[in-house]
């Protein structure tokens, strides 16, 4: 384990065990809400109401690189609790052999989607929920009910699905056959005529759906949520993953482009 305070940061480069010691993932549960999922990385942001929690974690942190390295951790405590406002990355300190993790998607209706795990698993329902959060109904540590009646959920939703890589775990979702057609059952009473009398109108509609923002919205939420949505998809973010990662990023990328330069024109 190596930490290194850093100017905006405190960097925590570890291996997988500590990682999935109790008081690591006791810390990462209370903060499933206020992480970013990175390649090869979490970032945990500050929360005001787990002040103490933090506190209670750099302590145990402190006494664990004491014990590793053999020195007594209580300065090295109190310099990072000078660091208390800064947001804490945890990596892995070497790349491992990726673990496959089968997660199961079931569509009871187009308004509801189950969300399930063969195992548990904290870090990939962690992600799952520090992406989908305002949309979970109830959950447990196998499963997430996520309401997706609206348009910008099953957008967040289908974003939330297209990142396969947490940590050095790979995703594999499963689903049965009814799924997309359970799940986009709206669309199953449009016709041809229909969707031809009505295109520009329809492009327009899946473009804002692109930004995840509603049908007529102003042109500073769409600008807000275009900057926040290409900061994501960027290619550059991803270079040193896989062909087709890097293809799907780039094809996501172009997209809001096109999607943002048409709803200008159209305003």
């Amino acid at each position: 384990m190596n930490i290194v305070l850093c100017n905006n940061l405190i960097l925590i480069t570890t291996d997988f065990a500590t990682l999935n010691t109790p008081w690591m993932n006791d810390f990462l549960n209370h903060h499933s809400r206020g992480m970013l999922f990175l390649p090869k990385a979490v970032l945990v942001f500050r929360n005001e109401t787990l002040t103490e929690v933090r506190k209670e974690f750099l302590q145990q942190l402190s006494e664990h690189h004491a014990k590793i390295h053999d020195f007594n951790h209580e300065f090295f405590l109190r310099s990072m609790l000078k660091f208390g406002t800064q947001p804490i990355k945890i990596e892995l300190e070497k790349l491992q052999e990726p673990e496959v993790i089968k997660v199961n998607l079931y569509a009871y209706d187009k308004d509801t989607v189950l969300i399930s795990l063969k195992s548990p698993n904290s870090w990939v329902l962690n992600y799952m929920r520090s992406q989908l959060e305002v949309y979970v109904e109830r959950g447990t540590d196998l499963s997430l009910v996520i309401d997706v009646s609206d348009f910008k959920a099953k957008a967040r939703l289908e974003r939330a699905l297209n990142k396969r890589h947490i940590l050095h775990y790979e995703i594999q979702y499963t689903y049965d056959n009814h799924f997309m057609s359970k799940l986009y059952s709206d669309f199953a009473s449009f016709s041809f005529g229909d969707l031809c009398k009505e295109e520009e109108e329809d492009e327009n509609k899946l473009f804002y759906t692109v930004l995840e923002c509603p049908v007529g919205a102003s042109q500073d939420a769409l600008k807000k949520s275009y900057k926040k949505l290409t900061k994501v998809y960027h290619p550059d973010k991803i270079i040193h993953e896989s062909p087709h990662m890097v293809e799907h990023y780039t094809q996501k990328f172009q997209l809001l482009q096109e999607a943002y330069t048409a709803l200008r024109i159209v305003s």
